[in-house]
């Protein structure tokens, strides 16, 4: 073959390799690119979890805010400003409590709704939180729906409550007062659609008497006048009469669970003598919907700590509370039974809020 040609043949050779070589860096790199973007993609998308763990860990950078719907004094306010300091210790940012009172604590409820899902804004929440989806028409909120179930703190009960100086020193003899006074012997309670409102209700209901409900706005100027003797009786919170009790300012008649108080171990229940009566309460931690799952069990964990620790479970047990520690979810469904069960009770009482 003349030199010529096999010149061609080669250099055709060369330039099909060159190109071959050219295609194969090419494809190389575009393989690489692919992978790195793969790679680049996959991290992306792992980084709102990895955001999310990262802001629960370092959860809380600032103060939180710890609302009450109630006036200082009453039941919710003992408990978050107890739960305040515990958590205040633990995750070394403050947690002030702040009392927003009025419409039997849905201003409080409906704050937090509102709030920023961050874990900032926090529902010192009870059983009256539930109640309210009965009790009013029109809410700017559903509380089952809008506030997440944090933790729950305590299952409580109510006492029945008189002056030393009150005629009645049982609750047989209470029911023979009421009936020989219908209709003016002053029942006094926190609100209405409150606890003290609500087992009033179903005592009246149960007993057969005419009680003349007096609301007040809270339950701290209720007991003021309970102990001034402006009204005669009322169904409180064990939380805040027992120091009134121990002391000998209040006279306890009954207890509203259907078991006796370890801390008044000696008061009847008002079942015992009203067959069928039960009643209790309950306080815990809510927070706005949506707040991060990490945070919302990040605080979970350090309240159910609070609960086993020996000098949280005393003051607990100090307040006439049994501490009942919960996971998010079982407190959830929790709080839905008891809207359900009370919900009855209320209809059927025709409580209606103002």
């Amino acid at each position: 073959m003349p030199a010529a040609g096999i010149d061609c043949i080669v250099s055709t050779t060369a330039e099909v390799h060159s190109r071959a070589d050219a295609g194969g860096t090419q494809m190389m790199k575009m393989k690489l690119s692919r992978r790195r973007f793969l790679h680049l993609a996959a991290g992306a998308a792992a980084l709102p979890a990895v955001s999310h763990i990262a802001r629960a860990q370092v959860y809380p950078t600032r103060p939180v805010r710890l609302v009450v719907g109630f006036p200082p004094g009453g039941a919710s306010d003992l408990f978050a400003r107890l739960f305040a300091q515990w958590l205040s210790e633990r995750l070394g940012q403050q947690f002030i409590v702040e009392n927003r009172a009025g419409a039997g604590g849905n201003i409080g409820a409906e704050a937090v709704v509102r709030a920023s899902p961050d874990g900032y804004t926090l529902l010192l929440t009870s059983g009256t939180g539930a109640w309210n989806m009965t009790l009013y028409d029109k809410l700017n909120f559903n509380f089952i729906r809008d506030i997440a179930p944090v933790a729950r703190i305590s299952r409580g009960m109510s006492v029945l409550v008189v002056r030393p100086s009150f005629t009645a020193k049982s609750v047989p003899e209470f029911i023979a007062y009421a009936k020989a006074n219908p209709g003016t012997t002053n029942m006094a309670s926190a609100g209405i659609g409150t606890p003290a409102h609500v087992y009033g209700e179903l005592f009246k209901a149960m007993a057969g008497v005419d009680l003349l409900h007096v609301p007040y706005r809270g339950g701290g100027p209720a007991i003021t006048d309970l102990l001034g003797g402006q009204v005669h009786v009322m169904f409180d919170n064990l939380v805040t009469s027992i120091e009134h009790v121990r002391s000998g300012r209040l006279r306890p008649l009954a207890v509203t669970d259907t078991t006796r108080s370890v801390v008044l171990p000696d008061i009847p229940t008002v079942g015992e003598f009203v067959p069928g009566y039960e009643g209790n309460t309950w306080s815990g931690l809510g927070a706005p919907k949506n707040t991060l799952a990490e945070i919302i069990d990040k605080l979970n964990k350090e309240i159910n700590a609070g609960l086993d620790d020996p000098r949280i479970k005393s003051r607990i047990a100090d307040l006439g509370s049994v501490p009942m520690p919960m996971m998010p979810a079982d407190f959830g469904k929790f709080i839905v039974e008891y809207t359900d069960k009370w919900g009855k009770v209320i209809r059927a009482a025709n409580i209606k809020a103002e």
